[in-house]
């Protein structure tokens, strides 16, 4: 079996959209695949309690208790190793990994971003994508490299920038087609490695 570990911050909509795909989509039948656990750096995080209703195992690594990026990476990949993953997903996780982290899941590190990379890497996308006068937002779903929101990417949805939008109505707009576009492209890429 594929193990999925999913890392969240907050109340993990993109999680929850992930674990209902799977279970709708039969991935452990049809893919070899499950959520195998849900990890926060968050105990508050409001995503756990959908994860524990859903019989999935549940961690919190609090990044305030390491006194280095360094030490809360190596606590977060011993967490996530206990469960053998084939895939660890990045979904509303807030916060930037450290080379050594990235590099350990290469090829296996996966994100959202809110955009339409390479367009607007980094925080406050719809604002910015708003103010650049652009006619369409998104989201790009890609694989984690060292450097911040660059890597390959694996799928693209694109979202209509209307006339007096504001960040927040773009962002709601965005959100339901990551719903869409998270799941889809880690089920391509389950079947894609067999």
């Amino acid at each position: 079996m594929k193990n999925i570990v999913i890392l969240i911050s907050g109340g993990g909509s993109n999680m929850a959209a992930i674990v209902r795909e799977a279970q709708r989509g039969h991935w452990g039948e049809r893919l070899g695949a499950r959520v195998a656990a849900v990890v926060s750096n968050r105990a508050g995080a409001g995503g756990l309690v959908f994860a524990r209703e859903q019989g999935i195992a549940t961690a919190v690594v609090d990044h305030k208790a390491f006194p280095s990026r360094e030490a809360f990476d190596a606590a977060l990949a011993e967490t996530i190793d206990a469960h053998a993953p084939a895939l660890v997903v990045l979904a509303g996780f807030m916060r930037i990994l450290t080379p050594g982290f990235v590099e350990r899941y290469q090829r296996r590190l996966l994100n959202i971003h809110p955009s339409l990379l390479p367009a607007f890497p980094g925080l406050h996308t719809h604002q910015r994508a708003i103010d650049a006068g652009c006619r369409f937002g998104g989201a790009t779903v890609h694989q984690v490299t060292t450097e911040l929101d660059v890597g390959p990417i694996l799928e693209q949805a694109v979202v209509p920038i209307l006339p007096g939008d504001t960040a927040d109505a773009l962002a709601a707009r965005v959100l339901t087609q990551e719903h869409l576009i998270y799941p889809r492209a880690i089920a391509r890429l389950l079947h894609a490695t067999g």
